[in-house]
């Protein structure tokens, strides 16, 4: 396998795919010409979290997943960190070249907030909150600038998912309490029902975001349920890993609730191949 794909959990990423989907299709602005880079921009920041992660976990990596790139010593620090680095900048250029300085005024605080999170707070209470304001900003970034204040709803529903993923994801390696899974499935819950409602709309659309709300809620909600009875470290991977790959049936039914529904149909594409692929490359 090769060390950089582990590295920046190369398949994890089209999780990320349908965040700017969700807030373009929110904020009427569909991506189309340049725009379409905006997906490129969210998978580049989300490659360079990932390494950055694994950058500031180095030492702690050795004791508890020695098998990881830095570790094992495949990868040296000062490499994963410049890809780290190298892939921030190629997110910020990517979104420069989709929207200009509108999409960097939302760009250079997501990666902002990355490197923040990687560096700092991931060891804080504030860690879920953390990762919770990226994927919020990552939806942000499809919308723009200037029409983010129209995506902020779906923003907050794939923040408050985070919120419950990130919090959980703490019990990986050596089990959670059943309070902490309950309180992933109860935000599980309230994002399905969010991500389902809202007024108008034409009655397909609402039938195709109620259907992806249904099988995100089921499929990450089952998982989660699992891990509040009995909530081991590895119950508590699977539901991890099942809350990653649930972010792509919440965007499709974001963006179908808002009009979008070949979008959502795009993004929802992802999905069987996110779950293939992380058979073989663990999205946690």
């Amino acid at each position: 396998m090769n060390p950089y794909v582990q590295l920046v959990r190369a398949p994890a990423a089209l999780s990320v795919l349908g965040d700017t989907v969700a807030g373009a299709a929110a904020a009427g602005r569909p991506l189309r010409g340049r725009r379409l880079a905006l997906p490129l921009a969210s998978v580049a920041f989300y490659w360079s979290g990932m390494a950055l992660n694994d950058w500031a976990d180095r030492r702690l990596d050795a004791v508890e997943r020695p098998e990881r790139p830095i570790p094992s010593g495949r990868i040296s620090a000062s490499r994963a960190f410049g890809v780290a680095a190298g892939l921030s900048g190629a997110g910020l250029v990517l979104s420069a070249l989709a929207g200009g300085r509108d999409a960097l005024t939302v760009a250079a605080p997501l990666a902002a907030a990355v490197w923040a999170y990687d560096t700092v707070l991931k060891k804080t209470p504030l860690a879920p909150v953390a990762m919770a304001v990226c994927r919020s900003l990552d939806v942000l970034l499809g919308a723009g600038g200037r029409a983010a204040s129209r995506a902020l709803v779906p923003a907050a529903v794939l923040g408050g998912h985070t919120l419950g993923v990130t919090a959980l994801s703490a019990g990986e390696v050596h089990g959670a309490s059943p309070a902490r899974a309950a309180g992933a499935l109860a935000l599980t819950s309230v994002s399905a029902a969010a991500a389902a409602s809202g007024r108008g709309g034409r009655p397909g659309q609402r039938a195709a975001a109620l259907a992806a709300a249904a099988g995100y809620g089921v499929s990450v909600g089952t998982r989660q349920y699992a891990a509040v009875r009995t909530p081991t470290a590895p119950v508590v991977r699977a539901a991890t890993a099942a809350g990653i790959h649930g972010m792509v049936p919440l965007q499709a039914a974001l963006a179908a609730r808002r009009g979008r529904v070949r979008a959502a149909a795009l993004v929802a594409l992802a999905l069987p191949l996110a779950r293939r692929l992380g058979r073989k490359v663990s999205p946690t």
